[in-house]
């Protein structure tokens, strides 16, 4: 018997699959564990193993299209088996929809694009964040020829610029955006077919789709009441002469000395509330009581004039500063944050640093012993390294922690992976080759994801303390402050200690203040006792 082979979900933020090859075709064997097709995700590209035996009796796209989450990939069953009864029960389960609502309006017919020969090319979802793409350059252009894994344009992402190899064979017949403009995913990136093809006929169809889906969804506009000017009247008195005051502002005049007539209204209706008191300004300061009635007055100073011009710059919002925008605010007002803020002498860690440095191959900085004394916190204290899931909670097991780098459209975070099972000069090693790669734009997907901790030190910045916004999907965050030398109290003593502080935010629906204090004590004892991080 037949059955549907459906485009699996292959990472937790994909939404459609390319095919990058086909190891099967239509009336090839296929059985059960054997490679069926090569499928490119928004992270990767992974080998597909039929879970089905028999005949493939139907492809549900070409090599370089895409197919949905859930959408017909291919049908295996048997040799000669009618399998359109499967695809038709598709179709039949859309008009029955359809005839649900027999109330709406007829709506235009259909643009046919059967005969067109040609293809879009649709905006790749290049990384999980990803929302847009902004075109850095295109490589090809109206009327040229382009060829499956030819270089067709660079694209800027939130993350990097990445280059788009195109998919098709063909003459690029249009582009759907010029360079330095922006595309949403799945939007259309280019028209790519046969020369001479009518691919106006793909964008009126691509037009209509989109209107079609919006057109019942928007509500006729009502014109809103026209804006009434606020009145700026000072004292606003009623009908009988009264002046509308609250209680706390004729109080505070009073104490003050203020004649509440004179004061300016801000409340309802012009009603005259406590911070219209504060802030009022006599209109002419009454002169105190003069000592002498023949005090002349101060001569007036003539000031030179000052003449500027106002001027400003507007700088486009690159695609990474928008995503730094989206997910922070939503992680600030979606994830209820507390701090949790720590002092620790890092006298022995400047000694073990200086000690480390003259046998390392690689120079190794305090902040990479920050992240290994991080990591083997969290080996000890594993709540800390999970996620809020909505309704359930992720430990993670595995260390992979975050390092936020400075770049020049914002910020990246690099990923130092099972940083707990890896030595000081190791991880020293990584995060200068992370931090080279993030500067350059040069980082990967597989670079800047799955963090289950991030640590963003300022100290080198002159920042003694400082707050950060967690970075989902992690529950925490350190923020790291630069080593300075104070006073402190040692063995009843006054000394000088070299002082780091770092502050800890949690979100508290999966940390608690007890939970990650306990983190920050065994990661102030490793660092005030630095030997234990080589065991």
């Amino acid at each position: 018997m037949a059955e549907i082979v459906r485009m699996p979900k292959m990472s937790d933020t994909m939404e459609e699959g390319v095919i990058a090859v086909w190891h099967k075709k239509v009336g090839d064997k296929v059985e059960s564990g054997e490679l069926m097709a090569e499928i490119e995700t928004d992270k990767a590209t992974m080998d597909y193993e039929s879970y089905n035996d028999g005949t493939v009796l139907y492809l549900g796209a070409e090599a370089g299209e895409a197919v949905a989450v859930n959408g017909i990939l291919a049908i295996v069953g048997e040799k000669g088996e009618d399998y359109k009864a499967l695809l038709n029960g598709s179709a039949d389960a859309k008009e029955d929809k359809t005839e649900e609502t027999p109330a709406k309006v007829e709506a235009k017919a259909k643009v046919d694009t059967s005969s067109v020969k040609a293809e879009i090319v649709r905006m790749p979802k290049m990384s999980d964040t990803m929302e847009e793409g902004v075109i850095a350059a295109w490589h090809k252009k109206v009327g040229d020829k382009v060829e499956s894994g030819e270089l067709m344009a660079e694209i800027e992402t939130d993350k990097a610029t990445m280059e788009y190899e195109s998919y098709n064979d063909g003459t690029v017949l249009y582009l759907g955006a010029k360079s330095g403009e922006a595309v949403a995913v799945n939007g259309i990136l280019a028209i790519v077919g046969e020369a001479g093809a009518d691919y106006k006929l793909l964008i009126e169809a691509e037009n209509q789709s989109g209107s079609e889906a919006t057109a019942e969804e928007a509500p006729k506009a009502e014109a809103g009441p026209a804006p009434v000017a606020a009145s700026t009247s000072i004292a606003t008195t009623s009908d009988n002469g009264r002046i509308k005051a609250s209680p706390l502002a004729k109080k505070l005049a009073e104490d003050r000395g203020i004649n509440i007539a004179e004061v300016k209204g801000s409340g309802d209706n012009g009603r005259i509330v406590k911070r219209d008191v504060e802030n009022f300004v006599p209109a002419q300061a009454a002169p105190v009581a003069a000592k002498s009635a023949e005090a002349k007055a101060a001569p007036v100073v003539e000031l030179p004039k000052v003449v500027g011009e106002e001027s400003y710059e507007e700088l486009r919002v690159s695609q990474m500063r928008k995503t730094i925008a989206k997910r922070l605010a939503e992680s600030k007002f979606t994830a209820p944050h507390f701090y949790l803020t720590m002092e620790i002498n890092m006298d022995k860690a400047i000694e073990a640093r200086n000690s480390m440095n003259e046998v390392s191959p690689v120079k190794i900085s305090f902040n990479d012993m920050v992240i290994k004394a991080a990591a083997a916190a969290l080996r000890k204290h594993p709540q800390v390294n999970s996620s809020w899931l909505g309704d359930k909670i992720r430990i993670n097991h595995h260390i992979h922690i975050g390092v936020a780098v400075a770049v020049e459209d914002g910020l990246l975070v690099p990923v130092v992976r099972f940083a707990d099972n890896k030595p000081l000069s190791h991880i020293a090693a990584e995060v200068k080759q992370l931090g080279a790669k993030a500067k350059n734009k040069e980082l990967q997907p597989a670079e800047w994801e799955g963090n289950t901790f991030t640590i963003s030190n300022l100290g080198m910045f002159g920042i003694e303390e400082f707050t950060a916004i967690i970075n989902p999907p992690d529950a925490c965050i350190m923020a790291v402050g630069g080593i300075k030398q104070t006073a402190i109290v040692k063995d009843g003593q006054l000394a000088i200690g070299n002082i780091m502080k770092v502050t800890m935010s949690c979100d508290h629906r999966v940390v608690d203040g007890a939970v990650g204090s306990a983190f920050l004590q065994t990661f102030k004892s490793l660092l005030e006792d630095p030997i234990r991080l080589l065991i």
